[in-house]
């Protein structure tokens, strides 16, 4: 933020968001898609405060990346988008082990964005880090995975319950979502 004529913090006229949902509808617009992909966007969104401090929480994390799958093609960092590599079912790994995820099955934007970094699509390794600084209470024994079958009724009343389930089971105080 700097300082302007117009006031403090203004952001200057070119910091602007990034247009994902105009570039996402205009690509399968372009596909042959005949009506627009209706977003989900509500009016109120509940919000739960914190009923203890970060450093006393146990922090879950739920991910969209995908566990790779040899036989699925190519997922590596510079992969081309690659259905076959999608997953279907909520899934859940080992918090205390390092797991081989990949974002090959999901439509980012490749031009201007890599996958190289785990920990921008799939930051367990941070938590952990952030656990044993003290920044946070611990790291739930498990992370979880969110299909992404582009579905909102699938997601909201199969995926979202399957997933706060485990989070419940895993007795998190609250849950990092990194939806790639």
């Amino acid at each position: 933020m700097t300082k302007t004529d117009e006031g403090p913090g203004l952001a200057p006229p070119h910091d602007t968001p990034v247009p994902y949902r105009e570039r996402i509808t205009n690509y399968y617009m372009a596909l042959g898609y005949g009506k627009p992909y209706q977003w989900a966007h509500y009016a109120d969104v509940p919000f739960t405060a914190l009923k203890k401090p970060l450093a006393d929480s146990r922090v879950a994390l739920i991910t969209t990346a995908a566990p790779f799958q040899a036989d699925k093609g190519d997922q590596g960092p510079g992969a081309p988008y690659n259905a076959a590599a999608k997953f279907y079912k909520v899934y859940s790994g080992d918090a205390s082990e390092d797991h081989d995820l990949r974002v090959s099955h999901i439509g980012i934007d490749r031009k201007h964005t890599t996958a190289e970094d785990i920990n921008t699509y799939f930051p367990l390794a941070q938590l952990r880090k952030l656990a044993e600084s003290g920044r946070i209470g611990s790291v739930a024994p498990r992370f979880h995975g969110a299909p992404t079958n582009r579905s909102q009724d699938t997601t909201i009343n199969q995926d979202c319950v399957e997933l706060l389930a485990r989070v419940r089971e895993d007795e998190a105080d609250v849950a990092v979502i990194v939806a790639n």
